[in-house]
C-alpha cells in the first residue's frame, strides 16, 4: 500500500496554488459576510474545513490509488445508502433536499459521490479497456452511474446530475467513443431535456425561463441575483473598488454573495484583473491534473485525474457562466473559493487521488 512512495514527486506546485485558491476564498469570504450576524461563522469555519482537507490530500496521497479503487463494492454501498436516506430524510433548502444537518454542520453527500463516481468510472474503464467500443461498453459505464445518480435527480438536485452525466460523457470520449454514437447519444440528450422540462421543479423551470425571459423590474428571485451580480462586476472596472469596499456586496444588494455569487463579489473589489487571477488559478489547477493524467501508468489512474480535471473545470466554468448571466443559475459554488465545508472537503479528497496517481507516475517531467 505505502511501498514505493517518493515524496519528492509530490505536486507542490498543484498543492501550493490550492492552497493560495483557499486562502484567498476565505479572504473573500470575510469580506462578503462582513457585518452579516448569520454568517459572521463561515470564514473560520471554512478556514477548520480547510485544514482537514489538507490532511485529507495527505492521507490519500500516501495509499496507493489501485486501494481506493479496490474498494470500489463498499464505497458504492454507502454511498447509495446515504443518498438514499438523504433523499428521505433530509431537509430541504433552496427547494431540494440536499443536506444533512448534524448540530450546525451541514453535510451534503451528493459532493462526495462525485468522487465516488470518478473512482467507480475509472475502475470500469480499465476492466473493460480492451472490450469492442459498443453500445453495451457505453451502457455499462452509465448504468454504474445511474445507481448513484438517480437518487440525486430525485432530490432534486439536477445542476450535480448534469455534473456526474458530464463526467461520465467525457470519460467515454477519452476512451474512444464512436463519432456516430457520439452524435445519436447528443440526439437522445436533447430530445430528453425537451420531453423533460414540463417534469421538472417548479423552481428548476423558473430559472430557465427567467433567463430566457427576465423581468428587468424583478426585485428578488434569480432574475435580480443575476441583475447584482453584473452590476457588481461591471462596478468593479479594471482593478476594482479595493478589499471590503464593494458597494453590491458589502451593501447585500448580491445575494449569496460568499457562496454562488463570490466571483461577482471578487470582481468588484478586485476587477477584471481579480476575475482573471480566479480563471487563471483554476486553469493551472485543471493542467496540473490532465498532466498527472498524462503522467500515470495505467487507465485508472489516468481516468482518477482526469475525471478530477473534468469536475473542476465544469463547476468553475458553469459558476463564472451563471455570474456573467450566460447560462441560467444552477447553484454550483466556484471550486476551492465559494463557502461550503462538503463541497471544498470533497475536492480534496479528489486532490489527493490526483496526487496519489502522481506519486506512482510512469516518469518525472517538469
Amino acid at each position: 500500500m505505502f511501498r514505493g512512495i517518493s515524496w519528492r514527486h509530490f505536486d507542490f506546485w498543484l498543492l501550493g496554488v490550492i492552497v493560495f485558491a483557499i486562502a484567498f476564498g476565505i479572504a473573500m469570504i470575510s469580506s462578503a459576510v462582513a457585518g452579516n450576524a448569520d454568517i459572521l461563522t463561515s470564514p473560520s469555519r471554512q478556514f477548520y474545513f480547510a485544514l482537514f482537507g489538507l490532511l485529507i490530500v495527505f492521507l490519500v496521497a500516501s495509499v496507493d490509488y489501485h486501494y481506493w479503487t479496490a474498494l470500489f463494492r463498499p464505497m458504492y454501498a454507502v454511498m447509495m445508502i446515504l443518498l438514499i436516506f438523504l433523499f428521505f430524510s433530509a431537509q430541504g433548502i433552496f427547494g431540494a433536499a440536499r443536506w444533512f444537518q448534524l448540530g450546525t454542520l451541514f453535510i451534503q453527500p451528493t459532493e462526495l459521490a462525485k468522487i465516488v463516481a470518478i473512482l467507480i468510472l475509472a475502475r470500469y474503464f480499465e476492466q473493460t479497456k480492451d472490450q469492442p467500443r459498443n453500445l453495451q461498453w457505453i451502457l455499462g459505464g452509465l448504468a454504474w452511474l445511474w445507481g448513484l445518480t438517480i437518487w440525486i435527480l430525485l432530490q432534486p438536485n439536477l445542476s450535480n446530475v448534469v455534473v456526474l452525466m458530464v463526467i461520465w460523457g467525457s470519460m467515454i470520449w477519452i476512451n474512444g467513443i464512436q463519432l456516430k454514437q457520439l452524435g445519436w447519444f447528443a440526439l437522445t440528450g436533447v430530445i430528453v431535456v425537451i420531453v423533460a422540462f414540463p417534469f421538472l421543479e417548479q423552481y428548476q423551470q423558473d430559472r430557465v425561463l427567467t433567463f430566457l425571459f427576465p423581468d428587468p423590474n424583478a426585485s428578488f428571485g434569480a432574475t435580480y441575483n443575476v441583475q447584482q451580480a453584473l452590476i457588481a462586476i461591471g462596478s468593479g472596472g479594471l482593478f476594482g473598488q479595493g478589499f471590503g469596499h464593494g458597494t453590491q456586496t458589502q451593501l447585500r444588494f448580491l445575494k449569496v454573495r460568499h457562496t454562488d455569487f463570490i466571483f461577482s463579489a471578487i470582481s468588484e473589489e478586485f476587477g477584471l484583473i481579480g476575475g482573471l487571477l480566479v480563471i487563471g488559478i483554476l486553469l493551472f489547477i485543471v493542467w496540473r491534473c490532465l498532466r498527472a493524467a498524462r503522467l500515470a501508468k495505467d487507465v485508472t489512474g489516468a481516468m482518477i485525474a482526469y475525471g478530477v480535471a473534468i469536475l473542476i473545470f465544469f463547476q468553475g466554468a458553469i459558476n463564472i457562466a451563471v455570474n456573467l448571466r450566460i447560462i441560467p443559475v444552477s447553484g454550483l459554488p466556484l471550486p476551492f473559493i465559494s463557502y461550503g465545508g462538503s463541497g471544498l472537503v470533497s475536492l480534496m479528497l479528489g486532490i489527493g487521488l490526483v496526487q496519489s496517481v502522481i506519486l506512482r507516475h510512469r516518469q518525472m517531467e517538469f
